[in-house]
């Protein structure tokens, strides 16, 4: 399918607005977005980001919109994630296809994401029967007491360029289950995957008398984003991106005693122990590094390997890079795409500088793609690097397919290297040895809020809460219990009794 009739089914214009309360959009007001592909160059579109003024309409609307909504039957708000996802499989072939040519990442990574996005929805379906509490014992006669979730109000969703569209479902689909309204603030990198999403979203939910406002984006800069901080109508902000955006978020929210969701950066490692599987090892290590061109917040960065395997892995290695292909991200022959602009560009060829200053050596070269196929200047060389764990360089996130080698003697040193990083996302193990894996998930084992054992560090199925800690942030989107962050917490307890005792026998007479 050629790029016109994709950007033509997904309902975007060469011009687009870029504030909408659902089906409705506010017409073009503010300072235009270009939207050009990494993967050539090209110009794919524009969008015009809200006023103030228009971010406030979209704020009333969605207020009014969640005083409605919150009062339907949470299966009945399933019905329509549900629809949404029907909706979704109809549009992945065109969707999945904008995703990786505004973004970059494979073609295959591009259907992957619309996939999650799927996933996500039928998970939330069967979540919308499940938003379950608790029952508890009261210590005074004939009392009854329990817990209930409700609905926190207006989820302000803020996401980041890597994964355009998945993320913002993560949020969104459970808080709409839940009975939030949203309004999204997407990455300004990739504006046009947001609004495919908008229009798609917002069809099914004018289809099916959802109100106006459940579902709004708010397309712009950072200023965007401090509004939706500052905003004590926004009871609850997620945000996904930088650590250093995240601080400036969260320091945010909790000065108006907000709460936030916080998903920021990964420093990932994998392990890999004498005991390791050598050939399960090196595809997890390769698309962990070399997967969305280094640019997920679960890209294997460090490979921590035993001393005994190191030279025969780090052969292997070397092997497996020179046969990357590197290219265009809609040609499926291709392996690596392009990093997302020549800002992200600039600041990989910057840590290559500090990481020679550093002493690295070099395994893999790496450098700055150039010549016909790669005129957009965007296409970098993933590379590896031998620098131990302590240098700062290597304590730093890159967004780029850069991997850094060390080695290790002992089991526990390996576990203290992986920790000792001021990320805690994913991490891994490599192991066919029982009491490895066991001690890299004990109390003794890995900090991170992801653990894995014989797969790579990236990957995340919906299922599992997804999240980190330290300076990753400690959100947790996605599954298991993590729709109780869309939610606030009630415990009541009911007297059927026809005395009024007192909790901890206090006695007041009057």
């Amino acid at each position: 399918m050629k790029m016109d009739k994709v950007l033509d089914k997904l309902g975007i214009a060469k011009q687009n607005d870029g504030g909408s309360t659902g089906s409705k959009w506010l017409k073009a007001a503010g300072v235009k977005i270009e939207s050009y592909s990494p993967a050539d160059g090209k110009l794919i579109g524009t969008a015009q980001v809200v006023t103030r003024e228009q971010y406030d309409q979209i704020v009333e609307k969605s207020q009014a919109a969640f005083a409605e909504w919150r009062m339907w039957p949470a299966p009945k708000r399933g019905e329509i994630v549900r629809l949404v996802g029907d909706a979704l499989r109809k549009y992945k072939e065109p969707l999945g296809r904008l995703v990786s040519y505004e973004m970059g990442k494979s073609l295959q990574e591009g259907y992957g994401e619309v996939q999650e996005m799927i996933d996500i929805c039928d998970l939330a379906v069967g979540m919308s029967r499940q938003l379950y509490g608790l029952t508890m014992h009261s210590e005074r006669p004939m009392h009854r007491m329990y817990e209930q979730w409700h609905p926190v109000g207006i989820v302000g969703i803020i996401s980041s360029f890597n994964f355009p569209v998945a993320v913002w479902s993560w949020n969104s689909m459970i808080a709409f289950i839940c009975g939030d309204t949203c309004i999204w603030k997407p990455s300004p990198k990739t504006p046009l995957s947001a609004i495919a999403c908008q229009n798609i979203i917002g069809d099914v939910f004018k289809e099916n008398g959802v109100p106006e406002g459940v579902c709004c984006l708010a397309l712009g800069m950072q200023d965007v984003g401090e509004w939706m901080s500052t905003d004590t109508r926004i009871p609850l902000v997620s945000a996904t991106g930088s650590t250093r955006m995240g601080k400036i978020v969260g320091a945010t929210v909790a000065a108006r005693l907000g709460r936030s969701l916080l998903e920021l950066g990964g420093n990932n490692a994998i392990i890999i122990s004498q005991h390791a599987d050598l050939d399960i090892a090196l595809r997890a290590s390769v698309f962990g590094a070399v997967g969305t061109a280094g640019q997920r917040c679960t890209t294997t960065r460090r490979l921590i390997i035993h001393d005994s395997i190191y030279d025969t892995f780090k052969k292997k290695l070397v092997t497996a890079y020179k046969q990357l292909s590197i290219g265009d991200p809609l040609d499926e022959k291709n392996h690596v795409g392009p990093l997302i602009d020549k800002d992200a560009v600039a600041a990989y060829q910057n840590t290559l500088k500090e990481i020679k200053k550093a002493g690295g050596k070099a395994v893999v070269a790496g450098g700055v793609l150039d010549g016909e196929d790669y005129e957009s200047g965007c296409y970098v060389k993933p590379c590896i690097f031998e620098l131990e764990n302590h240098h700062e360089i290597v304590q730093h996130e890159t967004f780029a397919p850069i991997l850094y080698l060390m080695r290790y003697e002992n089991i526990e040193d390996a576990i203290a290297m992986q920790n000792a990083v001021p990320q805690g996302l994913s991490s891994s193990i490599m192991t066919l040895n029982m009491r490895e894996s066991e001690l890299f998930l004990s109390h003794k084992g890995s900090d991170c809020g992801i653990a894995n054992v014989n797969i790579g560090t990236s990957g995340a199925e919906i299922g599992g809460a997804f999240g980190g800690e330290k300076e990753t942030g400690g959100g947790r989107e996605s599954g298991s219990d993590s729709w109780k962050a869309y939610m606030r917490r009630q415990t009541n307890t009911m007297n059927w009794s026809t005395q009024l005792p007192l909790a901890q026998g206090i006695k007041f007479n009057t």
